[in-house]
């Protein structure tokens, strides 16, 4: 079978289309194939079919039988599983049988290699696409999924046409880019690459009345003006710049700056739908992560980052601003500036001196693009503001163990204040680490140690590490080490994973206390 999403959403079998019978099924369909290999949350397709204020009673039921029509249209494919596994259902099936993962590999592909390779990949990619994604998908929650589909689409088409420009086929794309530019009046990169075609041609006139129609249309619909790379062209132009008869420059570095995602991770499905949720207002999306030490911040925006990296596909930047770090004082907000440049390509010579300089060449970099920034470890509000983006197409994700109010109130930040795991969940955690049968042979070994970890992230990873170390280690032996030690059997010998330390560095982020006051550092949690 093969499936696409690319237009309509489709499946074929051997030659053969099949009918999905209802729009409701379409939409359930699409939601698992652009989750293909990934557990979907019951939760997240029932918010998904309707509004989250308008879902009926029967909902669970309408989407079971949704389900069940499905399995009977993929049963024709043993090579496709369409399981329940909870929280929520898993189709299993290979990538590439689908359209949309078919043009991301061809994308990725096109980022290496010769130009006239590239051009071959990007153009076998772009020829998958039918239609406007999910054509016949009506939900409004995946709108903004299908607004995410189709900028990469152009994405790839413009990396395509400065290629194709850069190989002197400038007279063949003054028609194509014509189209384009009348398709998306505002999207200024296809602009400039119209300028470059029209005055290599000999077209100086019709080049420079372009940039005058895109001033005059933005000062009408925005009241701004266009932007310095597009106004850098207009004046080689009017200069008859010698540098406008070569090569269009190539495309911007597209960073790719995330760690790896956590190994094991478990629960948080509440977080990750919220996190997932599509704004209202036309504005950077910004979501701010708090909670003590240990919480399993940054293990939650690094899953949710991995598991959502496709809607990014202009890349993602991360920094650790050290926020609550002993070893040294929080990094200056022009450091992290400098690196973002850096990452974006710019040469050292030519970042500004002056630091406000700087931030506005990185939100002008970043404008347009749908990028996520990752600002990891802040200490507070005024060490992330200098840091956020201009684009409403570009997402942040903030972690601290400062509230962040400020960034709520000034920049319209969503605030998620993360608590201690539930015993399922910090049960399942352990379960994924170590296996079910090993907990099995020690159930009340188990209880102690989830016990004792307290639904604390961090403790629970140090204790799964150390007994996926050591296999044939009985876990009460663990269990009664935490009980006689506790946190000093948590001392990874590591100060970035040694919970006594990182519980430390809260508290000694604090303001002083009354001298009455002693805090034990090493008492357990």
């Amino acid at each position: 079978m093969n499936f696409g999403l690319l237009g309509s959403v489709s499946v074929q079998h051997e030659g053969r289309d099949f009918t999905i019978g209802s729009a409701q099924q379409r939409c359930v369909l699409a939601v698992l194939l652009l989750e293909a290999g990934r557990v979907v949350p019951t939760e997240r397709l029932v918010d998904t079919l309707w509004d989250h204020d308008t879902a009926p009673k029967t909902a669970r039921n309408i989407l079971q039988g949704c389900v069940s029509a499905l399995r009977r249209i993929l049963s024709d494919d043993p090579d496709v599983r369409l399981v329940l596994k909870p929280p929520g259902y898993l189709l299993e099936v290979d990538p590439e049988r689908i359209d949309l993962a078919r043009f991301r590999h061809l994308v990725d592909q096109a980022r290496t290699g010769g130009d006239d390779e590239r051009v071959r990949l990007l153009r076998q990619a772009l020829v998958l696409w039918r239609a406007e994604p999910l054509a016949d998908v009506t939900a409004s929650g995946l709108d903004a999924v299908k607004q995410a589909l189709a900028d990469e689409r152009l994405s790839a088409l413009e990396d395509c046409l400065d290629l194709e420009l850069r190989s002197d086929k400038h007279h063949d794309l003054v028609a194509e880019l014509t189209v384009l530019v009348a398709e998306h009046p505002l999207r200024e990169r296809f602009r400039g690459q119209l300028m470059h075609a029209l005055y290599r041609c000999g077209r100086a006139g019709d080049a420079v009345g372009a940039f005058h129609d895109l001033r005059r249309l933005l000062a009408e619909e925005l009241g701004t003006d266009p932007g310095p790379e597009l106004q850098d062209l207009y004046q080689q132009i009017l200069n008859a710049n010698p540098v406008l008869d070569h090569a269009a420059p190539a495309p911007s570095a597209v960073p790719r700056q995330l760690p790896s995602a956590p190994g094991a991770f478990s629960g948080r499905q509440r977080e990750l739908s919220t996190l997932t949720i599509a704004p209202d207002a036309d504005t950077v999306v910004i979501s701010a992560l708090g909670g003590f030490g240990g919480i399993g911040k940054t293990w939650l925006a690094l899953h949710w980052a991995h598991r959502n990296i496709d809607w990014f596909p202009d890349g993602q930047l991360f920094v650790n601003l050290r926020g609550f770090d002993p070893r040294g004082k929080p990094m200056p907000p022009e450091v992290a500036v400098r690196g973002f440049l850096n990452a974006l390509g710019v040469p050292a010579a030519a970042i500004p001196v002056d630091p406000h300089a700087q931030n506005a060449l990185y939100r002008t970099l970043v404008a347009d693009k749908r990028m996520l920034i990752v600002l990891d470890n802040a200490r507070d509000s005024a060490q992330v503001v200098p840091l956020l983006p201009g684009s409403p197409t570009c997402t942040v994700l903030v972690t601290s163990r400062d509230r962040m109010q400020g960034l709520a109130t000034t920049h319209n930040a969503r605030t998620l204040a993360l608590d201690v795991l539930p015993e399922p969940e910090a049960r399942a955690l352990l379960a994924l680490r170590l296996g079910e049968t090993r907990l099995e042979h020690e159930p009340d070994a188990v209880d102690e140690l989830l016990r004792h970890c307290a639904g604390l992230p961090l403790a629970l990873g140090i204790v799964a590490g150390r007994a996926a170390a050591h296999p044939d280690f009985p876990l009460n032996a663990l269990a009664a080490e935490l009980r006689d030690a506790r946190l000093d059997a948590l001392d990874t010998g590591d100060q970035a994973t040694n919970l006594a330390a990182v519980l430390s560095w809260s508290y000694h982020a604090l303001t002083p206390q009354p001298e009455f006051v002693k805090v034990n550092e090493t008492s357990g949690c």
